[in-house]
This record gives C-alpha cells, sequence and structure tokens, in this order.
C-alpha cells in the first residue's frame, strides 16, 4: 500500500479550498428571499451527503486526496455549470406574471377604479409568485402607509428591474394624480412582453452552450475513471507527492475553464431603477 506524504494533504486542502473561493469571488453568494429558509438547508444537507459520498468513492478507487476534494467542489458547484438556467426560467415566470399584473392592473383602473381601489382588486389575476407580495402591498396600504412609500417597498421585494418601471410609473401617478396611467401601463406590459420573448429566444439559444459544458465535464471525468480502473498503470505516477501537485495544476485548469464557460451562458441582470430609495 503506497503511504502518502503529509504534503500531499496540505496541498490537497489548499487546492481545494482555493477553487471554492474562486467559485466564490466568481459567483458569490446571492440571497433569495421568495424561497422558504427550510429549502436551502435541505439542499445543502442533500448536497454534503453526495460530495462525502463522492468523495469516499473516488478515495477508494484512486486514493488521490486532490481528486476526493475535486469531487467534493464539483458535487457543490454543479448547478452553477448549467449557467444559472434555473434562475433565468424563475426570473421568466417572475416576468410573465409581471406583464400579465400589468395588463390586469390596467384593464382595472379602465373600469373608473382609483389606483388604491386596482390594486387589491388585482390580486386574484396575478400570478402565484406575485400574490404574496402584493398581499404585503395592500396589508401596508391598511396600515395607512402612504401609497408611494408601499410601492417603493413592494419594488425592493420584487427586486427586479423591470418590475421598477412598472411601479415607478405607479408611484408617478400616486404622486401626481395625473391621466394616462391606463396607456402608460398598457405600454409597458407590451415592453414586458417583448423582453419576455427576446429572453425566451437567448435562453433557446444558449441552452446548447450549457449542454456543452455538461457534456465536456461528464466526459473528461468519465475519461479519466476508465484510465483509473483499466489501466491503473498509466496513472501511477498520480499516486506520488508531485503527481498531486500536478493533478492540483490540471483541477485548477479544468475549473477555471468551466468558470469561464459559465460566464458565458449567464445572463446578467441589469441595473434596478429604484434603489436605496427613502420609504419613510
Amino acid at each position: 500500500m503506497v503511504t502518502l506524504d503529509p504534503l500531499v494533504l496540505l496541498s490537497g486542502a489548499a487546492a481545494g479550498a482555493g477553487i471554492f473561493l474562486f467559485f466564490l469571488a466568481l459567483y458569490g453568494m446571492r440571497p433569495r428571499p421568495s424561497r422558504p429558509r427550510r429549502e436551502p438547508a435541505r439542499l445543502l444537507g442533500t448536497r454534503t451527503a453526495i460530495a462525502t459520498l463522492a468523495a469516499a468513492g473516488v478515495m477508494v478507487t484512486t486514493g488521490w486526496y486532490v481528486a476526493a476534494v475535486g469531487a467534493v467542489l464539483l458535487v457543490f458547484a454543479w448547478r452553477g455549470l448549467a449557467g444559472g438556467a434555473a434562475e433565468e426560467r424563475a426570473a421568466m415566470r417572475r416576468l410573465e406574471g409581471l406583464a400579465a399584473w400589468t395588463e390586469s392592473l390596467r384593464d382595472t383602473i379602465a373600469g373608473a377604479a382609483g389606483l388604491e381601489q386596482a390594486i387589491p382588486a388585482s390580486i386574484r389575476a396575478a400570478s402565484p409568485m406575485l400574490q404574496p407580495h402584493l398581499r404585503a402591498l395592500v396589508d401596508r396600504l391598511h396600515t395607512r402607509m402612504a401609497l408611494p412609500d408601499a410601492l417603493r417597498l413592494f419594488a425592493d421585494e420584487l427586486d427586479d428591474p423591470s418590475a421598477d418601471l412598472v411601479i415607478a410609473a405607479l408611484i408617478l401617478n400616486a404622486k401626481l394624480r395625473g391621466p394616462g396611467l391606463r396607456d402608460v401601463l398598457g405600454a409597458l406590459a407590451v415592453s414586458a412582453r417583448e423582453e419576455l420573448d427576446m429572453r425566451r429566444r437567448v435562453e433557446a439559444e444558449r441552452r446548447s452552450t450549457r449542454r456543452s459544458v455538461q457534456i465536456v465535464v461528464i466526459t473528461a471525468l468519465v475519461f479519466a475513471g476508465a484510465l483509473v480502473v483499466w489501466n491503473p498503470g498509466y496513472v501511477a505516477e498520480y499516486r506520488t507527492s508531485l503527481g498531486q501537485a500536478v493533478l492540483v495544476v490540471v483541477a485548477g485548469l479544468f475549473g477555471a475553464g468551466f468558470a469561464w464557460m459559465r460566464r458565458l451562458a449567464r445572463f446578467d441582470k441589469p441595473t434596478r431603477l429604484l434603489v436605496g430609495g427613502d420609504h419613510g
């Protein structure tokens, strides 16, 4: 049995920490306030269990500490390799719900209802993603909060640039009480629909890029695993300290390439219009 030098363990741990910080610097830790708090904890527990099993399997098969650390990082970064597809789909569903709510609000105002009456009436036809935020908005209005301040809080909860355009129009109308809100909402609804169509086309084109990333990762892993299982003599040098150090460099290059491809497939959200306002 080959005994590995403690330097190998230290280099593997350092490499794992470096790759983790590299991915953290690229993606950051973005809060998702619309999800229940228990869901991230449950996902983290599931990933931890899968990562532990993967690391144990790699250690039993290869005896490479660097590969075991890489397996753990790959499990936690697998969703990121998809290029944020889940987040983009959620953003498109939110944009579609926003467009439908804007149209509903426009039609309600067309029935000679004021903005304070139209917003509560629009909750029933709103999408499930918007209903909790709309109910919170109505509750604030019931507590005598000024409509512009309540709308700003509503914009902060949605945290969406497209929603800011609609809410900014509502804030201006709440302050000035001028005519033409129905026409403005109609134009904003059309704009949201056009943006949604554009993002769907872009998403369809980027889907092939995300699939290519996953194919590259799976192919590299299958090829490396086949060499270890069926031709162990070919990769025997990786059991040495120098081999583990070389493996750290190879893993780092793969990680950098995956991160670069992920950036190519990611949708960068525009800057919000209503940011840092005074809510009173």
